[in-house]
């Protein structure tokens, strides 16, 4: 689940370039979207990370692993309050599910 939430934000990163890339009009906050491109691709290197201290039954991974699902469960809550429900319900699902995991899915 971690290296399919990392994947997730790797294609948001693509996302976001696509997106701009086909921008007719000049981007009015370009360093947000640079903060945007880093951030993302500090999440997924984090979450990979994560992943392989599960694969490789180390427990140095788990802390991290559950903040950031904790943290998309609050950013699905946010999505949702503000009604955009076909980005909040699948972050949550997948959220809620790899916190689930990642508490109780390694023992030593």
């Amino acid at each position: 689940m971690l290296r399919t939430e990392a994947v997730i934000l790797l294609a948001l990163i693509v996302y976001l370039a696509l997106l701009d890339a086909i921008r007719t009009k000049p981007l009015n906050a370009p360093l947000a979207l640079a903060g945007d491109f880093i951030g993302l691709a500090l999440g997924a290197i984090g979450l990979f990370a994560c992943s392989i201290s599960y694969k490789n039954r180390k427990s140095w991974g788990r802390a991290p692993a559950v903040l950031a699902n904790l943290i998309a469960l609050g950013v699905a809550y946010f999505m949702a309050s503000g009604k955009f429900y076909i980005g909040a319900i699948p972050l949550g699902i997948i959220a809620f599910i790899t916190t689930g995991a990642s508490v109780l899915g390694y023992r030593e």
